[in-house]
């Protein structure tokens, strides 16, 4: 069995009185991609602001490589090795391609060459489009420059919020193939996603988030082929 990257351990989320996350535990191991799918407001993306840094579990422990950062700073987090593709993309429009890419290795202090070129191997179309500022990119095109500044970290593990959010049919395939690649090459990948059909596709294990927990789990094949999900999360039956 792989060796285990992140674990989670009964964490708890609330904003104000209201409990976003509810006691939940999981965990990923080295070479995965774990997905966490539900619908809308269940509580997926308040997992990875407390995973990120950019909010504080009300309790609960998240343990990354061995250490407990819950609550630490975006950036210690960053620092470590995990890191996040945000919804909405969340780019620099103002800036170029490259400088939006040269970004996310903010913290490196090594040659940055060899990594944009692999960048660009994912994605041609933003070497094609490098001089161009961010926000003149389409909303695929975003979304590979995203992913892209993200992988300029060296990710140890890379999470992604809702990568198909708003994007073409035929985008979203694109995505999702470069997902696989990326998974291919050697990154972890915590991939948050409410088309439920491509994520389960790809994921080696998953989990079904629901009110703030767990509703189900399982390999991404036991839960594409599951009566409940296919009936909430696919459309079909």
């Amino acid at each position: 069995m792989s060796e285990e990257v992140l674990k989670i351990e009964d964490l708890q989320i609330n904003y104000g009185g209201i409990e976003a996350v509810r006691g939940i535990s999981f965990d990923v191991r080295a070479g995965e991609i774990v997905t966490l799918i539900g619908a809308n407001g269940a509580g997926k993306s308040s997992i990875l602001r407390a995973l990120s840094g950019l909010s504080k579990p009300s309790s609960g422990r998240i343990i990354f490589e061995g250490e407990d950062i819950a609550g630490k700073d975006p950036t210690v987090i960053v620092s470590k090795g995990l890191m996040m593709v945000p919804e909405g993309r969340r780019i620099f429009p103002n800036l170029t391609v490259l400088e939006n890419l040269k970004i996310g290795a903010y913290l490196r202090k090594d040659d940055l060459e060899e990594d944009i070129e692999r960048v660009y191997g994912y994605f041609p179309r933003l070497k094609e489009r490098h001089w161009q500022e961010g926000g003149t990119l389409s909303g695929g095109e975003q979304q590979m420059l995203a992913v892209g500044r993200a992988l300029m970290g060296r990710p140890r593990l890379l999470m992604m919020d809702e990568p198909s959010l708003g994007l073409a049919p035929k985008v979203v395939q694109d995505i999702f193939e470069i997902i696989k690649q990326i998974h291919e090459a050697g990154t972890t990948v915590l991939l948050i996603e409410q088309n439920a059909n491509m994520a389960l596709h790809v994921a080696d294990r998953a989990y079904v988030i629901e009110n703030g927990k767990i509703a189900m789990e399982g390999t991404g094949e036991e839960l594409l082929s599951d009566e409940k999900v296919r009936a909430a999360y696919l459309g079909t039956s």
